[in-house]
């Protein structure tokens, strides 16, 4: 039986080697190829590094750089002649080659989300670019003193005052009224661009770009919805009385910044031990490159490129960049030495590798994820270790005693942890979506709204601050968060896969996948090397034997 990567290469090379094109049609896409690779590749390359160099140095200069560069890759996929050119080729029915095919798919895409008046388009990214510079330089203060996003989480992780909390979740949502004006002119930008183009706001036309259905994401949120209600209601009652007795308020009395992050998106650590404890003493970076190297997926290239501790100025949170295509992958962090920031470079060193093992046979337009919730998934596969009792023990050298104390708590958390996520990537997602259907409604009642229904957690009385706009995605990444939420049904999808048809194993006990090449092995041949060659669900379905379910997600943290 021939390998997912073998079957990349033969497809790939049918074109690349032969070069014989079917008919005249094919010959004419392969032509067209070729020339826009060779013109976007160097200009995707220097818009990504300055990227880089912009979020390590938040210097203004260095994100109008950006804002330059990334228009002119936005112009190339603006042009009209070339967007009808492609039109045409998709409505021939004539590209029969699947390489060919699926390249076009991808091109076709890009372009239509770019046709977009040249003017209105700098306009969204300059607006776009100087949104993002304000999120990564600006500080909120406490008292006047100015506190980084690190700062305030460790605030609301160990601070027991009420008082001090308040002080310090107010300070964390300052950045909010910075932004939130230009972020609704963003999105009105955004949505005339979008009617532009037929479609009845951003929203539905990114949806549709990313290859997906506002319907099929409508019924997998409400399914979801409906499935963890209850089981997310009564662990949070159980949260809600613990956290009300550490802080000696009633129950009734408990807000948002009594939980232990500034969204809810985390899980508190309440249940009689702290992990932290466990990594205080370590070096995160080491136990990340230390796992990676031992399932055969080596890192040290890419942490030598990175850049992984705060400092004034820099981004203050986390992502992974593909510089290149060709290897140079990188992870931006601000590690302290946490369970939080050993699931974070986990995570972001899943993204990394899935990058950074593409098989380079396949096409340029092709060596990139399925799909950004794909890359997600593998992501949160390899962050759910930090809290993993085997893997902990391990790779912390910890003790039979230690681990079972991790133990009596690792199975709440782990639950806890994906519903409370569940929970927030519902209020992302609902309020998102109403955002760009009607930019002008009261957003700081709707955020509220959304919050008390999926989160269950208290609007301050007489808040109406844009508490919404400080969350960075609604400016950077647009429409994207229901992706993490796929990711993590994939995820789980995955790990059911990798247990049970590739380790052999008849459960997840005692499995911490230290040094487990096989794994590596896997997600090489049926995930990363054959990077976009495939839509997502065909790529899943190749991978795991069935298409993309939520079914093992349920399994695993719900029921």
């Amino acid at each position: 039986m021939k390998t997912l990567s073998t079957l990349v290469i033969m497809l790939t090379m049918s074109i690349i080697v032969s070069g014989c094109a079917s008919n005249a049609k094919e010959a004419d896409l392969e032509g067209f190829i070729t020339a826009h690779v060779e013109k976007i590749k160097p200009m995707e390359k220097e818009a990504s590094l300055a990227s880089w160099d912009a979020a390590i140095s938040g210097k203004p200069e260095d994100y109008d750089k950006v804002s330059e560069l990334t228009l002119k890759v936005r112009q190339v996929y603006n042009d009209p002649g070339e967007f009808v050119f492609l039109k045409d080729m998709k409505e021939s029915g004539q590209v029969r080659n699947a390489i060919l095919a699926r390249q076009l798919d991808v091109l076709y895409n890009t372009y239509l989300e770019t046709q977009i008046e040249p003017e209105l388009l700098k306009k969204i990214i300059e607006l776009g670019t100087e949104i993002e510079k304000n999120f990564s330089t600006f500080r909120g203060t406490i008292r006047g003193k100015k506190v980084t996003l690190n700062e305030i989480k460790e605030i609301l992780k160990t601070q027991t005052n009420s008082r001090k909390r308040r002080q310090a979740w107010l300070a964390s949502k300052q950045v909010g009224t910075v932004v939130a004006d230009d972020i609704i002119r963003l999105v009105k930008l955004r949505n005339q661009a979008a009617r532009k183009l037929g479609f009845d706001n951003y929203h539905t036309l990114s949806l549709a770009t990313a290859e997906q259905d506002v319907k099929e994401l409508d019924r997998l949120f409400e399914e979801l919805y409906e499935l963890t209600n209850e089981p997310f209601a009564k662990l949070k009652a159980d949260l809600d009385g613990i956290l009300a007795a550490k802080y000696d308020v009633a129950v009734t009395e408990l807000m948002p910044w009594h939980y232990h992050d500034p969204f809810f998106q985390e899980t508190p650590m309440v249940y009689d031990l702290d992990l932290d404890a466990y990594y205080e003493d370590k070096d995160i970076k080491e136990l990340a490159a230390e796992f990676y190297a031992g399932i055969g997926l080596p890192v040290e290239s890419i942490l030598a490129n990175s850049d992984l501790y705060e400092r004034e100025g820099k981004n203050p949170h986390a992502f992974c960049t593909d510089i290149d295509r060709q290897g140079d992958v990188r992870i931006l962090c601000n590690i302290k030495n946490n369970e939080n920031w050993m699931e974070v470079t986990l995570h972001e060193l899943g993204h990394a590798v899935y990058s950074k093992y593409h098989d380079r046979q396949v096409p340029y337009l092709l060596r990139e994820p399925a799909h950004i919730f794909t890359t997600e998934a593998i992501a949160m596969f390899f962050g759910r270790l930090s809290r993993n009792p085997a893997w902990m023990q391990q790779m912390l050298g910890l003790s039979d005693q230690q681990r079972a104390e991790i133990e009596k708590v690792s199975g709440r958390y782990a639950q806890l942890k994906q519903l409370i996520f569940a929970r927030w990537d519902m209020v992302m997602y609902h309020f998102e979506k109403q955002l760009y259907a009607n930019p002008e409604q009261d957003l700081n009642r709707l955020w509220w709204q959304m919050v008390e229904k999926y989160q269950l957690v208290k609007r301050p009385r007489g808040r109406n601050k844009p508490d919404w706009a400080a969350k960075i995605h609604f400016a950077i990444a647009p429409c994207y968060y229901h992706n993490y939420m796929l990711g993590e049904l994939l995820a789980s999808q995955l790990h059911h896969h990798i247990i049970h048809k590739i380790l052999k194993l008849e459960s997840d006990e005692n499995l911490s996948y230290i040094g487990r090449r096989k794994l590596g092995e896997f997600l090489s041949e049926n995930i990363f090397e054959a990077g976009a060659v495939y839509h997502w669900n065909e790529m899943i379905k190749r991978a795991t034997g069935e298409e993309l379910t939520a079914k093992y997600f349920v399994e695993q943290f719900v029921k």
